[in-house]
């Protein structure tokens, strides 16, 4: 199984996530959303993939209200042991595989164990690891992932 975490407005982490079900690594895909706009972000995500040509049946919605990757963590945790999954691909943007592996791994970790974890960094449209640099929102995801790494460090 594949999980999407939520927090992608451009869809590049669903889109990857469908490619690792097209190309059979994994047979589904859980895909998680918080609440914007009276819509979990999860049913745009699936609507978005589905809208480009991808089954819809390959697409798990998990609806939650988490407002952090660690929030997010303990609910997706949950769901997959809920599920008996014993192994996952979690798809992520590129900048943001570092924490996000982190975070899910000490979830895990608190948690006494959790399925094995693979991270897989999805392209993002306004960041560009060679030249992050050179382009102001770029700059401005650099800085907002170090903030949330320093914040996350300290427990917030």
């Amino acid at each position: 199984m594949a999980v999407v975490l939520a927090g992608d407005w451009n869809g590049f982490r669903i889109l990857k996530a469908a490619g690792l079900v097209r190309d059979g690594y994994v047979p589904t895909v859980l895909v998680s959303g918080p609440e914007i706009f009276d819509t979990h972000e999860s049913d745009l995500a699936i609507s978005f993939a589905a809208h480009r040509g991808f089954p819809a049946e390959w697409f798990i919605p998990l609806p939650h209200d988490a407002h952090s990757t660690r929030e997010e963590a303990g609910i997706i945790l949950a769901e997959l042991q809920r599920r008996k999954i014993r192994s996952f691909l979690l798809v992520t943007s590129d900048y943001h595989t570092g924490r996000a592996g982190r975070i899910f791994r000490a979830a895990e970790r608190a948690a006494g164990g959790g399925p094995a974890m693979r991270v897989v960094a999805a392209p993002d449209r306004d960041f560009q690891r060679e030249s992050w640099w050179r382009q102001r929102e770029a700059r401005k995801i650099v800085l907002l992932e170090w903030v949330k790494t320093f914040a996350t460090a300290l427990g917030m």
